[in-house]
């Protein structure tokens, strides 16, 4: 009879063990299905910054907050499309943003005065602080990319990590050439030139972005070349330079120059990339940024690499 009924405690308290497991593995089943269900939420609206109203996109749960900083006539969804798709929703939070005059930050149309990357900059730092982030890492290309630099430079306190790719600090007198030569969008193949006809229709596009070579040539004219060379002395955070070695509108003495005047920076090279090296090589570019991201460096280091 003993036996019976320490046979009958010993079921009972497997099956209470059985059932609490069960209960504990659907609550984790939930609990990350619902995790998942934020992880993959895009959260997008306009907001009223500076005097226009600024289109953003939000994704990710993570502590550590990443802008994404747009090229010349660029968007969150033309240029970044693998980054808020792929990077750790878990680590960070993404935010995309379409600088005034740019993709859905429309109206205003885009103007283009002597400072207009200075505008962009307060224009991003008011739209960060206004959404309550006080610290938080720059993702910059092409002129987010110079964007970013001076952003760093002007607001240090604000910035915790940097990455720069197909960005410059300057533009000499013999590289003009280069971009006259793009300035006739029919010239481009059907691939480059149709996300922008999508987002802009033709019109807008083709007066728009000549207006950018317009007042980006400007810079050699007006300023003898300096964007914003005086700026690099102030940038604190660390900072990832990453260049496309085939890159051909930005030559390896920018990324140079960028690296031997960026206290600690770093530099990356790859030999295959080119200026959208972070769309062609997407897998690669956003675990190499996501390894800079969460490490613990404090940027005194110098490293230069080749992958």
């Amino acid at each position: 009879m003993h036996v019976v009924k320490q046979t009958s405690w010993l079921l009972l308290l497997i099956v209470i063990i059985i059932s609490f497991r069960l209960f504990m593995v659907e609550s984790n089943t939930r609990a990350k299905e619902e995790y998942n269900r934020i992880e993959r939420a895009i959260v997008s609206e306009k907001i009223e910054v500076n005097g226009v109203r600024l289109y953003y996109e939000k994704t990710g749960v993570g502590k550590h907050k990443l802008l994404l900083l747009p090229g010349a006539l660029g968007s969150t969804r033309t240029d970044f499309a693998p980054q808020i798709a792929n990077l750790d929703k878990t680590h960070f939070t993404v935010i995309g943003w379409d600088p005034r005059g740019y993709g859905k930050s429309r109206p205003p149309d885009r103007d283009w005065p002597s400072d207009y990357f200075r505008r962009d900059v307060d224009d991003a730092a008011a739209l960060m602080q206004k959404l309550g982030h006080k610290k938080y890492s720059l993702l910059g290309w092409s002129d987010g990319g110079i964007t970013s630099l001076i952003l760093a430079a002007k607001y240090p306190e604000r910035i915790k990590k940097l990455v720069v790719w197909g960005a410059n600090a300057y533009i000499k007198r013999e590289e003009v050439p280069l971009f006259e030569g793009i300035r006739d969008i029919d010239t481009w193949s059907e691939r480059m030139r149709a996300p922008f006809m999508a987002l802009y229709g033709e019109d807008y596009f083709r007066n728009q972005w000549s207006r950018w070579i317009d007042a980006y040539c400007a810079y050699v004219t007006e300023r003898d070349g300096d964007i914003c060379k005086d700026d690099l002395k102030n940038i604190a955070c660390p900072t990832l330079i990453v260049h496309g070695q085939k890159d051909p509108l930005v030559v390896q003495e920018h990324p140079d120059y960028l690296h031997a005047h960026i206290k600690g920076s770093r530099l990356i090279n790859m030999p295959e990339g080119k200026h959208n090296l972070h769309l062609r090589y997407a897998d690669e570019f956003n675990k190499m940024v996501t390894e800079f991201l969460l490490e613990d460096s404090t940027g005194d280091d110098e490293e230069k690499a080749k992958l």
